[in-house]
């Protein structure tokens, strides 16, 4: 699922060669049905419940793209790895959702456009993650909301102290949702750092 930054060589992984065997991994592919419905019913409790415009940053294959989709959103998704967005919009085809290869971290994409700007294991691999929570937040319409799915695995990933300490600027209200616990979401049990910050304008 979806989803890294993507490109050569973001996060020190070549997702180009990646793209291919991406979906194998449970929480990626979302092919497990059990792991699938734990997905969307955390995207229902963080997206609203009206149609919205979603933004899917470092949207890799699109799997979270695909279930705020079925759930009535409109779906703009955004990777660096051009791989990674043919398989997005061959996943999707057919539904409201458009696919661009671009920087997560620079979406080329206009400002106050977005209900919901979603990132999923992509601030970890930034190499301004404070810069890019700002770039995001301006993305927004007001009352908009940034949903960051993030992690500590081993020497990579980013605490949820830090990300939380970054978004306090913005002016949302920030929370913090712990995940590592939720084995269904990842297809197994998990002993490291895994979480959600949600950030509301509202």
């Amino acid at each position: 699922m979806t989803q890294n930054s993507g490109g050569g060589g973001v996060g020190g992984v070549d997702w180009d060669a990646e793209a291919a065997s991406f979906d194998e991994e449970p929480d990626h592919g979302l092919r497990d049905p059990a792991v699938r419905a734990a997905w969307a019913e955390r995207l229902r409790a963080w997206l609203p419940g009206r149609p919205c415009d979603v933004l899917d940053l470092g949207c890799g294959t699109g799997s979270l793209s695909l279930l705020a989709a079925e759930q009535g959103h409109r779906v703009t998704g955004v990777d660096l790895s051009p791989p990674m967005v043919e398989l997005a919009r061959a996943k999707l085809a057919g539904r409201d959702a458009v696919f661009l290869v671009g920087d997560a971290a620079l979406p080329p994409v206009g400002e106050q456009r977005f209900d919901v700007v979603l990132v999923r294991h992509v601030l970890w691999a930034l190499p301004d993650p404070g810069r890019a929570l700002r770039r995001w937040w301006g993305l927004l319409r007001p009352g908009g909301r940034l949903v960051l799915v993030e992690g500590v695995w081993g020497a990579a990933g980013i605490p949820a102290e830090a990300v939380s300490r970054l978004a306090a600027p913005l002016g949302g209200r920030v929370r913090v949702e712990r995940l590592s616990q939720d084995s269904l979401l990842w297809g197994k049990d998990v002993d490291d750092e895994r979480y959600a910050v949600l950030v509301r304008g509202d």
